[in-house]
């Protein structure tokens, strides 16, 4: 199969039958940014304020809600006021992991109101297909087209068992859903490497722990420049402590919106199919 990597996000987002990604690669050639932010913050007032300051520098917000010491409706309200203002998507970093029913009350229900107001979520296969059917089937009884999944196919903290057959295990499923499946959360591109992918196939792969001057920490989180990710097939680059820990976090946005867009044209200029 040949790699989509090579083609610019405009090109694919012309054929791709995910509305979601769609907007997503609209986003990114608009700002000419492919950063997500990872605002690991535990106040609301934080984790709002970076969103604003950040926003115009990134395409997507990733949040992880329940770490919110303070969390409320104002919150929910902020981030999508503050993700209109600077045309970024939230990204709730909840992975999902359990039985389908639970599943769903966790998105849908309970005080995080996940699916109000994140555009995408992600979910482990590790309990089975039916984490990422009840998500789909969600979404789809909501009638909206702008949700969707991605399935965390790998990790970069060391010794993760996200590997081998759970990875393999994770495209195979994707591909059962690609109204509502956008991707992968994953170090590389994951497509090209299975033997049965269709040449339509378009996956979008998010990738964790890029950092342009670190290679882990203390806690066994493993990290990648910009430049490795883009090589390996990375569409966005997850970046967090890097960014918003710095002492000057525009400043270092900014590095990292350059870094990582210059590896985006690069590899669509060079990587010819």
């Amino acid at each position: 199969m040949a790699s989509k990597s090579n083609l610019s996000f405009e090109t694919r987002a012309v054929n791709h039958p995910n509305p979601l990604v769609k907007r997503l690669f609209a986003i990114a050639e608009r700002k000419q940014t492919n950063i997500v932010l990872s605002a690991d913050l535990t106040t609301s007032k934080e984790l709002l304020g970076i969103a604003d300051s950040l926003g115009p520098y990134i395409a997507v917000l990733k949040t992880h809600i329940d770490i919110l010491s303070d969390f409320n409706q104002d919150t929910i309200d902020g981030l999508v006021a503050l993700s209109e203002k600077h045309d970024f998507l939230l990204f709730e970093d909840r992975k999902y992991i359990d039985i389908g029913n639970t599943v769903q009350k966790q998105y849908k229900g309970g005080v995080l109101k996940i699916h109000s107001w994140a555009h995408i979520v992600n979910a482990s296969i590790l309990a089975g297909e039916g984490i990422i059917q009840a998500l789909d089937q969600t979404i789809r009884e909501a009638g909206v087209q702008d949700r969707a999944i991605l399935i965390l196919a790998e990790m970069t903290s060391k010794g993760s068992l996200a590997i081998g057959e759970y990875t393999r295990a994770s495209v195979e499923i994707a591909r059962k859903y690609p109204d509502t499946v956008l991707g992968f959360v994953s170090t590389r591109e994951l497509s090209k490497h299975s033997p049965n992918a269709p040449s339509t196939e378009d996956f979008v792969v998010f990738t964790t722990g890029v950092n342009i001057s670190s290679k882990g920490d203390a806690l066994g989180q493993q990290y990648q420049t910009p430049t490795t990710a883009m090589q390996g097939g990375s569409d966005f680059l997850i970046a967090g402590r890097g960014i918003y820990a710095s002492a000057d976090p525009i400043a270092s946005v900014k590095e990292y919106q350059d870094a990582g867009w210059k590896a985006y044209k690069q590899r669509i200029a060079t990587d010819k199919p």
